[in-house]
């Protein structure tokens, strides 16, 4: 790294988050907090999840204000998981109507912010194993009390699971290690001290979440991470450190399609042309290596600033359960 990205690494960097939640809690100051989980088919593990963040919208003061799932066109019961632990859960078709919703975990992303009125938003993906709760209240901590924050990303280290049913204790987030964390050091150098540019877990600010435009799939994480430095500079960037995050992991041709959209939404913010959006792979037929062609989603949603809202009559939001 550069000496101006050492310098941000030790001043944006929490390697041991230590706020309290009542801390948090006195630091809002009159702002609201959201956390949303981008969910599909995520019968088996967003319920627990749900379950761990509750405690944080209960009381008079919460910490969290709204805890919202954004179903993406579930076919099993996460809708219904969601809501019994305790999530209000709000349909891909049932915010900014008026647009025919696509598959894609930006797609949902972009209509949580009209499902949601918070200050502050904070996103975690649905897919999470022994997920804990602390990674909400540590992403919340620089944008609470740090002012300039804009968006905070979570690092971790990443186990990978194996065919055989095994666990590596690192090897996960290969896209992350053999394409982005290469394709910064050529284009965007400044962004090589972000340890984990593709987090699904992350937060920011609806001021600046509502100003950029989001691919549908998932280059999201890469145009945030390119458009915040762009737009607000190095400062506005932080990070803490979550520890372990555990998620099932993906066939290498599931990978290479997801590395395909990331390139898209990533090289034309680079000022590089992102070339056609189709992806040919080769699978073996008998012994044959035959071409398959992917076609990759490589379209934008607008910044939410720009859409005039509207949205179906809410469902009611869960009830808060009251501590034993």
């Amino acid at each position: 790294m550069d000496t101006r990205t050492e310098d941000w690494f030790v001043r944006r960097t929490w390697q041991q988050p230590d706020w309290s939640v009542p801390e948090l809690i006195a630091a809002k100051a009159g702002r609201r907090v959201a956390v949303v989980l981008p969910a599909l088919d995520e019968e088996a593990t967003v319920g627990a999840i749900v379950a761990a963040i509750v405690p944080f919208t209960l009381g008079p003061h919460p910490l969290v204000d709204e805890l919202v799932v954004m179903d993406s066109g579930s076919g099993d019961r996460t809708v219904e998981i969601a809501a019994a632990a305790g999530a209000r859960v709000v349909l891909r078709t049932e915010v900014v109507p008026e647009l025919e919703p696509v598959a894609g975990k930006g797609e949902v992303l972009w209509r949580s912010l009209a499902a949601t009125t918070s200050d502050i938003i904070c996103f975690v993906d649905s897919d999470l194993l022994d997920f804990d709760p602390a990674f909400v209240s540590s992403l919340l901590g620089p944008l609470l009390t740090v002012p300039g924050v804009e968006l905070v990303k979570g690092m971790y280290r990443r186990p990978l699971r194996l065919e055989s049913g095994q666990a590596a204790e690192t090897g996960g987030g290969r896209v992350t290690e053999l394409l982005v964390r290469p394709l910064l050091a050529a284009l965007r150098p400044e962004l090589v001290g972000i340890v984990q540019p593709l987090s699904g877990e992350y937060a920011g600010t609806r001021e600046l979440l509502e100003s950029v435009s989001f691919p549908v799939g998932y280059g999201v994480e890469i145009a945030l991470l390119l458009d915040t430095y762009g737009t607000r500079g190095m400062d506005a960037l932080a990070q803490v450190n979550l520890g372990v995050r555990t998620h099932r992991n993906r066939p290498l041709n599931q990978l290479g399609a997801m590395a395909r959209q990331i390139l898209a939404a990533a090289l034309p913010r680079c000022g590089v042309p992102a070339g056609a959006a189709a992806l040919t792979q080769f699978v073996q037929v008998g012994g044959e290596w035959l071409p398959q062609d992917t076609a990759v989603n490589t379209c934008e949603r607008p910044p939410m600033r720009e859409i005039t809202v509207r949205t179906t009559p809410a469902r009611p939001a869960a009830r808060r359960r009251r501590p034993a």
